[in-house]
């Protein structure tokens, strides 16, 4: 049961972590570091579809290891592990319904960088990024929430 529990918490703090750390370190040292805006674009859009398959793999670890420590399929209906499939679906948008379009739009600019501030292109891609970026704000919440409804059950279970 240790075992178990030590999974949905090593999973959800690896795939928050990986959200932090792209969202406050990564991206904003791409764009401050690498010489374009273009090169940290891609910089980012390579980060973020790996932070994309560790927290696939990561809700996916964790929801099997909350089922297989209580042993019911009503443990997939708690808070906790509905804010894991809540985290889940926005990954799964993100990275199927936003990342493409947003890639393809880059690819018809050529060049984000060099693209008029007033092309529709770039209109576009700036509101498929507050999109995108929502999406993760979204993914950090519910992760957050459910890291504090976790520790909530691990001290009912402990009295």
């Amino acid at each position: 049961m240790t075992f178990l529990r030590t999974l949905e918490f090593l999973g959800l703090s690896l795939w928050l972590g990986s959200d932090v750390f792209l969202s406050f370190v990564v991206a904003p040292g791409a764009f401050r570091i690498l010489a374009g805006r273009d090169q940290a674009g891609a910089m980012v859009g390579f980060g973020l579809w790996w932070m994309h398959m560790i927290g696939a793999v990561c809700g996916t670890v964790i929801l099997v290891a909350r089922l297989a420590r209580t042993r019911t399929f009503a443990s997939l209906a708690t808070p906790a592990a509905l804010c894991v499939v809540l985290m889940i679906i926005l990954t799964v948008v993100s990275q199927h319904a936003v990342s493409p379009k947003m890639v393809a739009l880059r690819v018809q600019m050529g060049s984000i960088q060099a693209t008029a501030a007033d092309s529709r292109l770039l209109v576009e891609f700036g509101k498929l990024h507050r999109i995108s970026v929502s999406l993760e704000s979204g993914v950090l919440l519910a992760g957050l929430a459910c890291m504090f409804l976790m520790v909530k059950e691990l001290s009912s279970a402990g009295r």
